[in-house]
């Protein structure tokens, strides 16, 4: 009997090892399936790589490694002039899972055509993809995704903070191009929301640096990268979202709500700049008719009650607006999309319980890449993949990426950039965005290389099927027109 109990724990032993083996992330593996899509009526043959590449330390010894998917058109012989794009996402903390199965990639989850979960849970074509124009990396940083840190002595520094983050993916960047023989490719950065934070560093690190140079960078939903925009300019940029969201959910006075959104934002956007900026740089200095005037004209623009404005010094916080604007109706209004609804336990209170917009998205996007992952890349293992991960404390100190990304361009006259914004996103509003370019550029020199884009939706403007075609179309064409023609000097 005891033989018996000894051969059950050694057995059990064996048994619990095997599992944390087949739990760990192996340094480096890959592997590769093959599939077609159509996009724009023409078939699209490729071939998906998903994979692990390692992190270096200074010693060369594998610290952390990165899962990525790399998907290549398959019937284009000259990969020289065949674009690159390398895409991140945010958080920081969150996986490539998004812009990956909603946005560019060759494959869509299942969702409605307003971005909400369906079931079954799974993935269709995407007929909308720019796989036709360019090939495709997405890449999860450390602890998002099945990525994860190898060596446990490693620094959590290393990895987690703005700094460090965009050091060693540029690294990280530069071995993939260099094994998958992209040097002489022209390539792109995309981001998403912290991600744009992330590319406006990489492109400036992996020019000077790695001295590798790129045509483009495409930052959807963008955050501040670093360019003051506190205080008064903040809070009277957001105006032009809060009237977007107004106008969406029917909250404004007649006349308003009669016109097209493209014939009010513009208005409203000038008010912003001109009356309400100026105001509230001029805080307790206001007369009180100059205050209650322009408390009148936001209560207008926004859906609010004049009181809103004046018990908030005019500066109504978002929090306050999601939970505000429908209150009567006994709804909330979503963060990163302020179209979707929730409800809280109370209609009470000055914020919502939940962001109605990220639960539902959450719903979607897990299981769908999940199987996806398994069945169509055959990538197996008993990781979990973290939608987001645990990447914190985040070291967020010494950020100049805007600006870093300026100074790139300046000095890459190849360098082209473009933003992508939702008009109903209240987490990365576009009016901020908007001074976000205004400054990045403020000299105004490089207008022709630099174009802003709006779409009727929110942060992943991509899950409304209409801003899916036309944000796709528009990353197509912003490619095509920042490739360089042959023998063309990059010069001033």
């Amino acid at each position: 009997m005891r033989k018996l109990t000894l051969s059950i724990i050694l057995l059990l032993c064996v048994g619990m090892l095997q599992a944390q083996e087949t739990r760990k992330l192996p340094v480096e593996t890959k592997v590769e399936t093959s599939n077609e899509v159509t996009i724009k009526g023409k078939r699209v043959p490729y071939k998906a790589t998903a994979g692990t590449q390692p992190v270096w330390d200074d010693k060369g010894e594998p610290i952390a490694s990165l899962f990525y998917t790399y998907y290549e058109r398959t019937d284009v012989s000259d990969k020289a002039k065949r674009p690159l794009v390398i895409s991140f996402n945010g958080g920081p903390g969150s996986a490539s899972i998004w812009m990956h199965l909603a946005y560019t990639g060759p494959v869509l989850l299942n969702i409605d055509d307003e971005g909400y979960p369906v079931q079954p849970y799974g993935t269709r074509s995407n007929p909308h993809s720019i796989l036709d124009v360019a090939d495709i990396v997405y890449v999860d940083p450390v602890n998002t995704g099945y990525s994860r840190i190898l060596n446990p002595e490693t620094p959590r520094s290393t990895f987690f903070g703005i700094n460090s983050d965009i050091k060693y993916l540029a690294d990280w960047v530069n071995t993939f191009v260099t094994r998958s023989n992209r040097w002489a490719s022209p390539k792109y950065l995309i981001g998403e929301s912290y991600g744009t934070t992330r590319v406006a560093g990489l492109v400036s690190q992996l020019q000077n640096a790695h001295w590798m140079y790129f045509n483009g960078v495409i930052l959807v939903s963008p955050t501040d990268m670093g360019i003051d925009r506190g205080g008064p300019v903040k809070m009277a940029n957001y105006l032009p979202y809060y009237a977007a969201t107004a106008w969406y959910h029917k909250q404004l006075p007649s006349d308003l709500q009669a016109k097209d959104l493209d014939e009010i934002l513009p208005e409203v956007e000038e008010y912003t700049l001109n009356v309400v900026l100026p105001a509230m740089v001029k805080g307790g200095s206001l007369s009180d008719s100059e205050r209650d005037a322009i408390a009148t004209q936001m209560a207008r623009y926004s859906g609010l009650k004049k009181e809103a404005f004046l018990n908030h010094n005019l500066m109504v916080p978002t929090s306050f607006f999601w939970k505000e604007l429908l209150r009567e109706e006994g709804l909330t209004i979503g963060r990163l999309d302020s179209r979707y609804r929730g409800f809280d336990r109370m209609e009470a209170g000055d914020r919502y319980d939940f962001d109605p917009a990220l639960t539902s998205w959450n719903h979607a996007f897990a299981p769908a890449f999940n199987h996806y992952a398994k069945n169509v890349l055959k990538f197996n293992t008993d990781l979990t993949y973290n939608l987001f991960g645990p990447v914190h404390p985040w070291d967020r100190s010494n950020e100049s990426t805007g600006y870093d990304l300026g100074t790139a361009m300046r000095q890459n006259p190849y360098l082209h950039l473009m933003v992508q914004s939702g008009y109903f996103d209240g987490g990365t509003d576009f009016f901020n965005a908007k001074y976000s370019l205004w400054h990045i550029d403020p000299a105004g020199k490089m207008k022709d290389r630099i174009q802003f884009k709006g779409y009727r939706s929110g942060h992943m403007m991509y899950l409304r099927a209409e801003d899916l075609e036309t944000s796709n179309e528009d990353i197509r064409q912003f490619i095509q027109k920042s490739m360089v023609a042959p023998n063309t000097p990059a010069k001033y």
